[in-house]
């Protein structure tokens, strides 16, 4: 267990007040994990590969996510180093074009388009979450495994971090990663620390906004005979915009096992009676189905919502709120943030999973190129992740806000830019963008490279330091021992 926490450091995890000496050695640093998710888990496949210790702490007894995810390219070729892309795709639907968006009505509003395998070189994927997070969860050694672990606070000083849990347990490691998704218990005993000390910029003491709320769920097995699109190679994606006296968009996808997921969303702030019906529920599977009732009526491409309501397990059907915020500390000391933690984005364009794995991808390599193991280069390595994800990151951040308000907006502005942006921008536009959001494809870049597929562009791999300069030291000890043959 390794780092202990000097008695002398402040009681607030700060790193006053300690005169011992920093403590260097050539083992890599201890990774402590706070969260089981995606992120949470695809850093610890990362670190498996590197040979850094790690382990993960998840605060429930039992992790059940629910819902779909999409994965595009952007990290395929880092799923393909660590042998998981031909098992997603077992499970998986690939997204060959962008869905419809239909009237309340089931009139056409706009088809859109993916770009071809060909330019791409692959398809994004669709799939049920579960699968994929069981696919990532046993990969992980048990004894790496922890659950029913809640943060409760954390110390750490020159030394080392400590981690409490509410079980009134401890463990010591040299980093603390926040992987513990929009309402991390890292991040608010972090923001806590620097807040008393004066250093948490004001901003990040802002609450995360609430737009939209979701009602979703999955469907069991359907049968093939009455909803036919389930026996479609590719997901089918359907989006219906309610007209302009309601506040509710409702979503439909075809997912493997003959199941469409199906997700009703509400814009808060457009009509009272919505927000009441959604903000007051205690949400228990008794008021989902009360709330599932009053909105069984509208129309889908597969009859009514209800037709699908019928087929859901109630137990099965979560709220969601649609939260977003970007926050401007991710690390400080021996902790950082990733996912969610660090940046919650709307899932208008399904960007927060691939960019929680984006950000373990890029912190691996950085925790890879610690050598020796100091304090001080900790703290560069944690610094170095945030500089390479952060403009990224507020790129993304952007376009899912303004994706929301074409997807779920209901205000007479959001309507008049939908009909613009959907009608009138040219698709040449619409395929250079999406060239650029698919051009940032980060790999581990301690493994073997991924070949490069398809034939656009994609932004080049920055390399390992510690790897150049073990080959440089190489290079240079053998010219030493030819120069005394």
């Amino acid at each position: 267990m390794s780092a202990k926490i000097d008695a002398k450091s402040s009681p607030t995890g700060g790193f006053k007040g300690s005169d011992l000496p920093p403590l260097v050695t050539d083992r890599p640093p201890r990774v402590l994990i706070a969260g089981g998710g995606l992120g949470g888990l695809f850093l610890g496949l990362l670190l498996e590969k590197a040979g850094i210790p790690y382990e993960i702490f998840e605060r429930s007894a039992e992790i059940k996510p629910l819902g779909v995810n999409v994965v595009t390219p952007n990290v395929f070729p880092a799923f393909e180093q660590l042998g998981l892309y031909e098992e997603l795709l077992s499970f998986s639907k690939p997204l060959r074009d962008g869905g419809s968006v239909l009237t309340d009505k089931l009139k056409l509003i706009a088809n859109f388009k993916s770009m071809s395998p060909e330019l791409m070189g692959y398809e994004r994927q669709l799939f049920p979450r579960p699968e994929f997070h069981n696919m990532l969860f046993r990969r992980i050694p048990s004894e790496k495994m922890h659950l029913s672990k809640k943060v409760l606070s954390f110390q750490q000083n020159h030394e080392g971090v400590m981690l409490r849990f509410s079980d009134n347990t401890t463990v010591h490691g040299d980093i603390l990663v926040g992987a513990d998704g929009a309402h991390s218990a890292v991040r608010q005993h972090l923001f806590k620390t620097l807040d008393k000390q004066g250093l948490l910029p004001k901003t990040d003491n802002n609450a995360m906004k609430k737009g939209y709320i979701s009602l979703v769920g999955t469907t069991n097995a359907l049968d093939p005979a009455k909803y036919p699109d389930v026996l479609k190679e590719d997901c089918q994606t359907f989006g219906i915009i309610g007209d302009g006296n309601t506040p509710y968009t409702w979503c439909t996808f075809t997912v493997p096992g003959n199941r469409i997921c199906w997700n009703v969303v509400v814009q808060l702030g457009v009509a009272e009676i919505a927000d009441d019906q959604f903000r007051t529920s205690d949400w228990v599977p008794q008021q989902n189905q009360k709330m599932m009732d009053s909105i069984r009526h509208f129309r889908t491409t597969y009859g009514t919502m209800g037709d699908l309501f019928d087929a859901t397990p109630v137990e099965v059907v979560s709220k969601v709120y649609f939260e977003d915020m970007m926050f401007e500390t991710w690390t400080h000391g021996r902790t950082v943030l990733i996912g969610d933690a660090a940046h919650k984005l709307l899932p208008s364009t399904g960007a927060g999973a691939v960019n929680a794995m984006q950000d373990a991808i890029v912190l691996a390599n950085h925790l890879y190129d610690i050598k020796p193991t100091s304090f001080e280069n900790i703290k560069t390595a944690l610094s170095g992740y945030k500089e390479e994800r952060y403009d990224a990151v507020m790129e993304q951040y952007a376009q899912t806000q303004l994706a929301a308000k074409l997807q779920f907006g209901h205000t007479f502005m959001e309507r008049i830019m939908r009909y613009i942006l959907f009608n009138w921008v040219p698709k040449s536009l619409q395929m250079k963008q999406m060239s650029k959001d698919n051009a940032y494809r980060p790999q581990a870049n301690f493994l073997p490279q991924t070949p490069k597929r398809g034939t656009i562009e994609t932004l080049s791999q920055s390399p390992s330091k510690r790897i150049q300069k073990e080959k440089e030291e190489e290079e240079a000890a053998a010219a030493a021992a030819a120069a005394t043959v």
